[in-house]
Order: C-alpha cells, then sequence, then structure tokens
C-alpha cells in the first residue's frame, strides 16, 4: 500500500519535467526509424517500459504470483515493426521482465510475438499471417497493451484460474472440484491449490505460434487461425519447438460494423487443452486429442465522443471422456470515459459461472465456485509518451473459497 502511494506521489511530482521529456522521446522516435526506396521499405523501433505494483491479500486473485503482500513487477518491451513494400509486413515484440504474468520470479528474456503478414490486395479483403502472434478471437487482445488497455489486469475470462489442469486428468468430478478448492474441504488458508498446475479458459492474449488468415468484406470482417496450442494453455507452451503439431487448435471470429461506432462480434475455438506430460493419467482407449476445450464468445464494443464501452461473454467446455462436460461462462462490461483530454476512468463488471456435475450416484454440484469481481481505475496520460494508471480491484467468491478480496495495483508506462 505505502509502495502504490510513494509510486503515485513521485511521478505526480515529475509531471512538471514532462514536456522536456516527452520533446526529448520524440527525437528518441524519430531516431529509432529508417525508411528507403522512396518509402516503400519502412522500419521502426519502439517500446514500453511499465513499472506495476501490486497490494494483495494472501492468496494473490487469478495469474499473479507471489509469497508477500505486495509485488513491483517491472517489464521492458521493444516493438520491431517493417514494410517491405505495398504486401509484407513483419512485427516482433520481446520482452524483459520477472515472467509473463506478474510475479516475483528470476528476470528473463523472451521472444513474445514474431510473424510475417502478406496482403496481396491494398482493399484488405485477405491478410495472411505466419508466426507467433495473439489470438483473433474477442476484441480485449487487439487492445490489450498496456498503453491501450485502461486496466492494469485483463478481464476475468483471461486470468481466472479453473480446477482444470494441463498435465493430469483427475480420476473423478470430486477430484477435479479439489483442484480447484471448490470442494467441501476448503485447502489451507484457503489458497487456491496447485495454482501453477490449473488454467483459465483463455490465458491474456493467447501468444501460441500458428497462421492465421483475416480480411474484409463490406460491413463484415473475418479472421482464422490455427495454432500449436488451446486457449488455455500456459505462456511456455506457446513456442514453436515447445508443442507438437499433433492436436492443433482451430479459432475464429466474425464481426460486423454497422456504423463507425458499434463492432459486433462471434468467436468460436476447439482444440486439446492438454499437453503431453498428461498421457499416462487418460482414460483407457483415450488420446490426447479427446481432451478439447470448445469455446463460443461473442463481443461488442461502441463508441460515442469520450465514451467507450466493450462486452464479451464466453461458454467454454472442457470435454474429460468418462466424466463429461465441464462447463463453465465467463463475461465482463467495461466502460472508459475521458472527462479530459488527459484524464480518464474506467469501471469494469466481471462475472464467471460454473454449471453442476454428478459427483455421485444421486448427487451434484458446481465444480468451481461462482464468483464476481468489479475492477475501479482512474488514469492519467501526462505526455504522448507517460501515462500512470490506479486499480482497486473487489472480487467476492462463493464456496469455501477466501471469499471476499480486494487488489490495488497501479501501473506506470513510458513509451518511447
Amino acid at each position: 500500500m505505502k509502495i502504490i502511494a510513494a509510486l503515485a506521489l513521485v511521478l505526480a511530482a515529475s509531471a512538471r519535467g514532462a514536456l522536456t521529456t516527452d520533446e526529448w522521446l520524440d527525437r528518441v522516435d524519430d531516431a529509432l526509424s529508417a525508411s528507403a526506396d522512396q518509402g516503400e521499405v519502412r522500419a521502426h523501433l519502439s517500446g514500453t517500459f511499465d513499472l506495476e505494483t501490486y497490494h494483495f491479500a494472501q492468496p494473490p486473485p487469478g495469474l499473479i504470483y507471489g509469497d508477500g503482500h505486495t509485488l513491483l513487477d517491472p517489464r521492458l518491451s521493444l516493438f520491431f515493426d517493417a514494410q517491405l513494400g505495398p504486401a509484407i509486413y513483419v512485427f516482433a515484440e520481446s520482452r524483459a521482465d520477472r515472467g509473463f504474468d506478474p510475479s516475483a520470479g528470476a528476470p528473463q528474456l523472451r521472444l513474445d510475438e514474431y510473424a510475417v503478414r502478406l496482403t496481396p490486395w491494398t482493399d484488405g479483403r485477405i491478410n495472411l499471417q505466419l508466426g507467433k502472434f495473439a489470438t483473433v478471437i474477442g476484441n480485449w487482445a487487439p487492445r490489450h497493451d498496456s498503453w491501450d488497455d485502461p486496466f492494469v489486469t485483463a478481464p476475468l475470462p483471461y486470468d481466472n484460474l479453473t480446477g482444470v489442469w494441463d498435465v493430469a486428468v483427475p480420476r473423478s468430478a470430486g477430484i477435479l472440484m479439489l483442484w480447484g478448492n471448490a470442494g467441501a474441504k476448503p485447502a489451507p488458508n484457503n489458497a487456491f491449490p496447485n495454482k501453477d498446475r490449473s488454467v483459465p479458459i483463455i490465458w491474456g492474449p493467447s501468444y501460441a505460434s500458428g497462421a492465421a488468415i483475416s480480411g474484409q468484406a463490406g460491413d463484415f470482417d473475418y479472421a482464422a487461425e490455427v495454432k500449436n496450442r488451446s486457449l488455455s494453455s500456459r505462456p511456455d507452451t506457446w513456442d514453436v519447438g515447445a508443442a507438437g503439431w499433433a492436436y492443433p487448435t482451430i479459432s475464429g471470429r466474425v464481426g460486423y460494423r454497422p456504423n463507425e461506432s458499434w463492432n459486433l462480434g462471434f468467436s468460436a475455438s476447439t482444440g486439446s487443452y492438454l499437453q503431453a506430460i498428461a498421457a499416462p493419467t487418460l482414460a483407457p482407449g483415450t488420446g490426447l486429442g479427446d481432451y478439447r476445450e470448445v469455446l463460443f464468445g461473442q463481443d461488442v464494443s461502441y463508441g460515442w465522443h469520450h465514451l467507450q464501452l466493450w462486452g464479451e461473454l464466453y461458454e467454454a467446455s472442457f470435454k474429460m471422456p468418462r466424466l463429461g462436460n465441464f462447463d463453465t461462462e465467463a463475461y465482463y462490461l467495461e466502460a472508459k470515459l475521458k472527462f479530459t483530454p488527459q484524464f480518464f476512468g474506467a469501471v469494469r463488471w466481471n462475472q464467471q459461472l460454473f454449471t453442476t456435475v454428478a459427483t455421485g450416484p444421486a448427487s451434484s454440484a458446481r465444480w468451481g465456485n461462482d464468483l464476481w469481481r468489479v475492477d475501479l481505475g482512474p488514469g492519467y496520460r501526462f505526455t504522448a509518451h507517460m501515462q500512470l494508471k490506479v486499480q482497486y480491484s473487489v472480487q467476492d467468491q462463493d464456496g469455501p473459497g477466501p471469499g471476499r478480496t480486494g487488489l490495488l495495483s497501479a501501473q506506470y508506462t513510458l513509451r518511447f
């Protein structure tokens, strides 16, 4: 708590020198751009430095990993973009931090995204893309960057862990409920057990590897992808060499823009959610391809003057032969309002619901704990290169879990 307050005061005090810093960063931006062949070939290097801090009660919520109550998480992201004539575009993103998700782990350097995109026609009817990149489903992934997202944390569908593991299959529905802390006996200190083995229905922007096709046709746009891992897969399995292609995941989205204000979309995805290490635990006569995550989603966005609205609803089913289907729904509704050109505020309502499954000959129970979360946060953009966001979240969970908890977070972003 004290760290967050101190960070906000220091950054507010430094706002006096923001304009001078902004001019210097403009010069850096110009120096990191190059062009040739009368502008037909262009390249640009840019980046962001994010300093995030979190204050929470144990256990930490979602995809935050830490043993104490305060976590300081710095991150440097570098972006490379190149346009090679009118038809070829190349991009890459590398990050230096302490883990893909906020944690107190050892420093690491990763290549999170890289892809080449071919656009044969200038009207955008078809784009072909190959590499490692964010999923095409929904409307959060295209705006998940720290500069564009008004919040510090991801919406609930993208960071709430379930009782499903990707490294083993439970022998019964009751065991899966224990994995998700939804059983009759809560884990010690109400902690989420085996957090490093559980998966959400979508893991962040899902930078899995593969190929995609996208384009526009009148008021409609479309996108489809074939990736090496499912939407629920963890980041260390997204690289090409980390998982084989025996069980690809197929995802797609169709969007409709009736006018400049509205954007409506429908998404779907199917793919195996297990890693190869889970093979010894499968039911007799089944394979990894029989354990699939099937997801359907609807999204909507609306913009009018200084008001922006977003929403997504996902219905996900984790299929487990001999045990049945474990279904869950997760959604969020989000609003952002610009009070001034620099000052904005945002509010987001999130909820996830779990269905009941048979736990005995004449008994059933929900396989996960229903929960809701509300996120509130003001933000201030000092200049075109400097931004501060503060977020407070309240989450309430049914069942034997931690109950109602709070999370206070802040994020300072320097863009160059």
